[in-house]
């Protein structure tokens, strides 16, 4: 995949950048992530951003059930850029966040327009802007994997279009969209390469078909 001319260099990357707590939901580098933003701190997040460097960190809380009106997060989430952009008639922005670098949370800052802002660490993932490398992984076991783990969650799939698709775009996309808890998506996010986290992929997997088996051979005793 080609570098992306509009992403920034390392040395552009900012300081400090606004987030957007969101259980459950992963963004990667490169991968694209899109958005409903409906709430007013939110919509302030976007106009901000947008009249910046488009920049907004999707990171997890990492207590979902802390009723706190800043619940805590993990130290670890994934900067995004505005690729996509538009504004609906009941006063909603959709936009797409394509994944730029993860960062790490060194601190967090006084809140501004209702929404949450850190200072941001992102040397530990420089190489998130370079030219992945190639993925050494069993890519017929992940395969062969998840045609079960569909048919288990009811999704359907265009198997000739997960077949043609490269490497770091299918593990990308399936870390993204797979229904996997949160502390899996988590887990994802922090694999330090794109071998490591196709092969943590392939074991969650291949556990929920286990789990699977186990709870219908249960069911029937």
């Amino acid at each position: 995949m080609s570098p992306n001319p509009f992403d920034p260099s390392f040395d552009q990357l900012p300081e400090i950048i606004s987030i957007f707590p969101l259980t459950g939901v992963l963004l990667l580098p490169r991968g694209k992530l899109p958005l409903n933003i409906f709430e007013p701190r939110y919509l302030a997040m976007t106009d901000d951003a947008l009249s910046g460097n488009r920049m907004i960190g999707i990171i997890q809380p990492s207590d979902p059930l802390s009723r706190a009106s800043a619940p805590p997060v993990y130290p670890i989430g994934c900067a995004g850029r505005i690729t996509s952009f538009s504004e609906t008639d009941d006063g909603r922005y959709l936009i797409t966040l394509t994944g730029v670098c993860r960062f790490e949370v060194v601190r967090e800052l006084p809140i501004v327009r209702g929404y949450r802002r850190v200072t941001a660490s992102w040397e530990r993932f420089a190489d998130d802007l370079a030219e992945p490398g190639p993925a050494l992984f069993d890519r017929a076991r992940l395969v062969e994997g998840l045609r079960t783990y569909f048919k288990i969650q009811g999704i359907s799939a265009n198997w000739d279009a997960i077949e043609a698709t490269p490497d770091e775009r299918l593990v990308t996309s399936l870390a993204m969209i797979c229904p996997f808890e949160p502390s899996e998506k988590q887990a994802l996010l922090e694999c330090g390469t794109l071998s490591e986290r196709a092969s943590m992929m392939i074991a969650i997997i291949e556990m929920a078909v286990l789990d699977k088996r186990d709870g219908d051979t249960m069911a029937r005793h």
